[in-house]
């Protein structure tokens, strides 16, 4: 299950037009750092920037899950964004990404960090859940879907 109040609709970006892995990235920034006091957008963006060049979060099948750990984050945080047209992400499978999870995490978090990374890949694994993603025509139908869809870690 996911954290309390770890993803809302004012976190949810449904038709972005931004139109490269630097805008999605930079509108992820200001989505996640409207989560908790005191962030800032431009330093949630390098954080996720930093962590995009160890190697890409692209992970096929049109889905990027951006994710860092950031000192002032009490809880973790997610943010998603559905794209109009997909962007060039360097992905596993060389295809574009439309829909985005980033994900901010404590400085310190290790396990929780891992197990929300391994519930939302298998999550986003699920065709079926992608497909009604992308058809999600406002922020409140993207979060039902999500919550409604949630799983356990390591199920």
């Amino acid at each position: 299950m996911f954290p309390a109040n770890f993803l809302t609709t004012d976190r949810i970006s449904c038709q972005s037009g931004a139109a490269s892995k630097k805008r999605v990235l930079e509108e992820l920034g200001g989505l996640l750092a409207a989560s908790a006091e005191g962030l800032l957008k431009d330093r949630v963006f390098d954080k996720l920037l930093e962590r995009e060049r160890l190697g890409s979060t692209g992970l096929g099948q049109g889905i990027a899950l951006p994710h860092a750990r950031i000192k002032g984050v009490e809880d973790a945080r997610g943010a998603f964004v559905q794209l109009q047209s997909a962007v060039d992400f360097d992905a596993i499978d060389d295809q574009p990404v439309d829909l985005v999870f980033g994900l901010l995490v404590p400085e310190e978090a290790t396990q929780e960090h891992l197990d929300l990374l391994a519930t939302l890949a298998t999550l986003f694994s699920d065709k079926d859940f992608c497909d009604s993603l992308r058809k999600a025509k406002d922020q409140e139908a993207a979060l039902a879907n999500i919550m409604s869809r949630q799983a356990a870690p390591g199920t």
